[in-house]
């Protein structure tokens, strides 16, 4: 697989490089955020690991941008930033970074987190394929538009519908209200970002065994939602 590292100093850059290409991986090498794009457009790698702190076009804006085209869009992204921040992991995760790394950080540490990353967006990409989904007792078939908790049919609304279908066909990944926003309502212009926490109460109260302690939507605090991962 293709990992491209994305960073300002040279050193780190080789050093990661060095250490994926003895695992078996491909690298591609970016010291600022334009080479980045270029290589995310051109080479479309299976995986970023991308600086927070770049010149130029800063990693965040490299990471919305990647999120915006319809090509790359799904390519994850691992997150590095020095600063160890609470308001900058959540930035990351905002504009849809998959993980975050802190610098100093051990190159075991980060191998690990590719892998897993790595791990989720197979699990994503299976799930898209698949026309069935079946998580602790919950099952939703993608065709019938049948959901089913414990082998008991619950009626969900259109609308929950395309929300569980969303969050579902990409757990462990977590989305803020604007972007669940953005994927699940589209252009409805007149939809405020508090509707989603609505429609997830709603959501919960349907499916979950208890909603206090949610076997499958959890709340990212300060961050978003996600669908627990496998």
């Amino acid at each position: 697989m293709k990992i491209l590292i994305v960073d300002d100093e040279k050193d780190i850059v080789d050093l990661v490089a060095y250490n994926l290409e003895k695992e078996g991986y491909e690298t591609l090498k970016a010291l600022d955020g334009e080479k980045a794009l270029q290589l995310v457009r051109t080479k479309t790698p299976d995986l970023v690991v991308l600086d927070l702190m770049l010149p130029g076009i800063q990693g965040l804006e490299v990471c919305k941008r990647i999120r915006k085209d319809p090509q790359t869009a799904a390519i994850p992204i691992i997150m590095l930033t020095a600063k160890g921040e609470e308001i900058d992991k959540i930035l990351g995760l905002e504009v849809g970074a998959d993980d975050y790394v802190t610098k100093p950080f051990s190159v075991k540490e980060l191998q690990a987190r590719i892998k897993a990353v790595l791990r989720r967006s197979e699990a994503r990409r299976a799930a898209d394929r698949a026309e069935l989904f079946e998580f602790k007792g919950l099952s939703i078939d993608f065709r019938s538009y049948e959901v089913t908790v414990d082998g008991k049919r619950v009626d969900l609304s259109p609308t929950e519908f395309r929300l569980l279908k969303f969050l579902s066909r990409n757990p462990g990944r977590v989305y803020s209200r604007e972007q669940i926003l953005d994927r699940v309502w589209g252009d409805d212009a007149f939809v405020e970002p508090r509707t989603v926490d609505v429609h997830i109460r709603r959501l919960r109260s349907r499916i979950e065994h208890d909603e206090s302690s949610p076997d499958y939507i959890v709340t990212v605090r300060g961050a978003g939602y996600k669908f627990m991962d496998r």
